[in-house]
Protein backbone atom coordinates (compact mmCIF):
# COMPACT_ATOMS: atom_id res chain seq x y z
CA UNK A 1 0.00 0.00 0.00
CA UNK A 2 2.76 2.44 0.98
CA UNK A 3 4.75 1.40 -2.08
CA UNK A 4 1.76 2.13 -4.31
CA UNK A 5 1.37 5.57 -2.68
CA UNK A 6 5.05 6.37 -3.21
CA UNK A 7 4.75 5.16 -6.82
CA UNK A 8 1.77 7.47 -7.40
CA UNK A 9 3.67 10.42 -5.90
CA UNK A 10 6.68 9.71 -8.13
CA UNK A 11 4.45 9.41 -11.20
CA UNK A 12 2.69 12.64 -10.20
CA UNK A 13 6.01 14.46 -9.82
CA UNK A 14 7.19 13.15 -13.20
CA UNK A 15 3.95 14.22 -14.92
CA UNK A 16 4.07 17.63 -13.24
CA UNK A 17 7.72 18.07 -14.28
CA UNK A 18 6.91 17.18 -17.88
CA UNK A 19 4.00 19.65 -17.95
CA UNK A 20 6.12 22.44 -16.46
CA UNK A 21 8.99 21.65 -18.85
CA UNK A 22 6.62 21.80 -21.83
CA UNK A 23 5.09 25.05 -20.60
CA UNK A 24 8.57 26.60 -20.37
CA UNK A 25 9.38 25.43 -23.89
CA UNK A 26 6.12 26.97 -25.15
CA UNK A 27 6.72 30.28 -23.36
CA UNK A 28 10.34 30.41 -24.45
CA UNK A 29 9.28 29.88 -28.06
CA UNK A 30 6.65 32.61 -27.70
CA UNK A 31 9.29 35.01 -26.39
CA UNK A 32 11.53 34.18 -29.37
CA UNK A 33 8.65 34.57 -31.80
CA UNK A 34 7.54 37.88 -30.29
CA UNK A 35 11.12 39.18 -30.52
CA UNK A 36 11.26 38.05 -34.16
CA UNK A 37 8.06 40.00 -34.85
CA UNK A 38 9.62 43.17 -33.43
CA UNK A 39 12.64 42.60 -35.65
CA UNK A 40 10.38 42.14 -38.68
CA UNK A 41 8.79 45.54 -38.05
CA UNK A 42 12.14 47.23 -37.33
CA UNK A 43 13.51 45.75 -40.55
CA UNK A 44 10.46 46.94 -42.46
CA UNK A 45 10.98 50.45 -41.12
CA UNK A 46 14.70 50.25 -41.93
CA UNK A 47 13.83 49.26 -45.48
CA UNK A 48 11.60 52.33 -45.83
CA UNK A 49 14.35 54.75 -44.79
CA UNK A 50 16.41 54.49 -48.03
CA UNK A 51 13.22 55.13 -50.01
CA UNK A 52 12.58 58.20 -47.90
CA UNK A 53 16.15 59.38 -48.44
CA UNK A 54 15.73 58.92 -52.22
CA UNK A 55 12.55 60.99 -52.27
CA UNK A 56 14.17 63.77 -50.25
CA UNK A 57 17.47 63.84 -52.16
CA UNK A 58 15.85 65.92 -54.86
CA UNK A 59 15.28 68.70 -52.36
CA UNK A 60 18.84 69.99 -51.91
CA UNK A 61 17.83 72.54 -49.29
CA UNK A 62 16.74 69.77 -46.98
CA UNK A 63 18.71 68.98 -43.83
CA UNK A 64 21.01 66.20 -45.01
CA UNK A 65 22.58 65.61 -41.58
CA UNK A 66 19.27 64.21 -40.34
CA UNK A 67 19.23 61.75 -43.24
CA UNK A 68 22.81 60.72 -42.50
CA UNK A 69 22.05 60.18 -38.80
CA UNK A 70 18.94 58.15 -39.63
CA UNK A 71 20.95 55.96 -42.00
CA UNK A 72 23.67 55.36 -39.37
CA UNK A 73 21.09 54.44 -36.73
CA UNK A 74 19.34 52.13 -39.18
CA UNK A 75 22.59 50.21 -39.67
CA UNK A 76 23.24 50.09 -35.91
CA UNK A 77 19.74 48.68 -35.25
CA UNK A 78 20.23 46.02 -37.92
CA UNK A 79 23.56 44.98 -36.35
CA UNK A 80 22.49 45.04 -32.69
CA UNK A 81 21.55 41.86 -30.82
CA UNK A 82 20.74 43.40 -27.44
CA UNK A 83 17.12 44.21 -26.62
CA UNK A 84 18.04 47.29 -24.60
CA UNK A 85 20.46 48.56 -27.26
CA UNK A 86 17.85 48.12 -29.98
CA UNK A 87 15.41 50.01 -27.81
CA UNK A 88 17.84 52.92 -27.30
CA UNK A 89 18.61 53.08 -31.02
CA UNK A 90 14.91 52.80 -31.80
CA UNK A 91 14.18 55.79 -29.55
CA UNK A 92 16.87 57.82 -31.32
CA UNK A 93 15.57 56.95 -34.78
CA UNK A 94 12.02 57.82 -33.68
CA UNK A 95 13.21 61.28 -32.62
CA UNK A 96 15.02 61.80 -35.92
CA UNK A 97 12.09 60.61 -38.03
CA UNK A 98 9.78 62.93 -36.09
CA UNK A 99 12.22 65.81 -36.63
CA UNK A 100 12.48 64.77 -40.28
CA UNK A 101 8.72 65.10 -40.78
CA UNK A 102 8.53 68.37 -38.83
CA UNK A 103 11.25 69.94 -40.99
CA UNK A 104 9.49 68.63 -44.11
CA UNK A 105 6.53 70.84 -43.15
CA UNK A 106 8.72 73.81 -44.20
CA UNK A 107 9.00 72.47 -47.75
CA UNK A 108 5.57 72.54 -49.41
CA UNK A 109 6.89 70.91 -52.60
CA UNK A 110 8.28 68.01 -50.56
CA UNK A 111 5.16 67.77 -48.44
CA UNK A 112 3.05 67.66 -51.62
CA UNK A 113 5.18 64.91 -53.19
CA UNK A 114 2.98 61.82 -53.54
CA UNK A 115 5.82 59.38 -52.81
CA UNK A 116 6.74 61.33 -49.67
CA UNK A 117 3.13 61.21 -48.45
CA UNK A 118 2.89 57.48 -49.07
CA UNK A 119 6.17 56.81 -47.26
CA UNK A 120 5.08 59.01 -44.36
CA UNK A 121 1.85 57.01 -44.03
CA UNK A 122 3.70 53.70 -44.32
CA UNK A 123 6.26 54.69 -41.67
CA UNK A 124 3.44 55.78 -39.34
CA UNK A 125 1.73 52.41 -39.90
CA UNK A 126 4.96 50.54 -39.17
CA UNK A 127 5.50 52.60 -36.00
CA UNK A 128 2.06 51.49 -34.80
CA UNK A 129 2.93 47.87 -35.56
CA UNK A 130 6.24 48.21 -33.70
CA UNK A 131 4.39 49.52 -30.65
CA UNK A 132 1.94 46.59 -30.78
CA UNK A 133 4.72 44.03 -31.30
CA UNK A 134 6.69 45.52 -28.41
CA UNK A 135 3.62 45.33 -26.15
CA UNK A 136 3.00 41.71 -27.12
CA UNK A 137 6.66 40.83 -26.55
CA UNK A 138 6.62 42.44 -23.12
CA UNK A 139 3.41 40.58 -22.20
CA UNK A 140 4.97 37.25 -23.16
CA UNK A 141 8.24 38.10 -21.36
CA UNK A 142 6.26 39.05 -18.24
CA UNK A 143 4.44 35.72 -18.29
CA UNK A 144 7.67 33.78 -18.90
CA UNK A 145 9.59 35.62 -16.16
CA UNK A 146 6.73 35.26 -13.67
CA UNK A 147 6.53 31.53 -14.29
CA UNK A 148 10.31 31.20 -14.08
CA UNK A 149 10.44 33.02 -10.75
CA UNK A 150 7.46 31.26 -9.15
CA UNK A 151 7.80 28.22 -6.92
CA UNK A 152 7.82 25.27 -7.79
CA UNK A 153 8.29 26.24 -11.46
CA UNK A 154 11.57 27.95 -10.58
CA UNK A 155 13.06 24.60 -9.57
CA UNK A 156 12.48 23.10 -13.00
CA UNK A 157 13.47 26.35 -14.72
CA UNK A 158 16.78 26.30 -12.86
CA UNK A 159 17.36 22.67 -13.83
CA UNK A 160 16.69 23.68 -17.45
CA UNK A 161 19.18 26.54 -17.10
CA UNK A 162 16.62 29.18 -18.07
CA UNK A 163 17.26 32.85 -17.39
CA UNK A 164 14.74 35.67 -17.21
CA UNK A 165 14.09 37.40 -20.52
CA UNK A 166 14.84 41.09 -20.98
CA UNK A 167 11.75 43.24 -21.62
CA UNK A 168 11.74 45.77 -24.45
CA UNK A 169 11.24 48.96 -22.48
CA UNK A 170 12.75 52.22 -21.36
CA UNK A 171 15.36 51.97 -18.66
CA UNK A 172 13.97 53.01 -15.35
CA UNK A 173 15.04 53.07 -11.77
CA UNK A 174 12.05 51.01 -10.59
CA UNK A 175 13.26 48.80 -7.76
CA UNK A 176 10.12 46.81 -7.09
CA UNK A 177 7.56 46.91 -4.32
CA UNK A 178 8.59 46.88 -0.67
CA UNK A 179 6.66 44.61 1.67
Amino acid sequence: MVLAGVGLVIIGVIIFSILVYNSFITLNNRVSNAWAQINVQLKKRSDLIPKLVQVVKGYSKYEKTTLTEITKLRTAIDNSKSVSKKYELNQEINKLITRFFIVAENYPELKANENFKLLQEEITDVEDKIAYARQFYNDVVFKFNTRLQSFPFSLIGNIMGLKTAEPFSEKSDYKGVSF
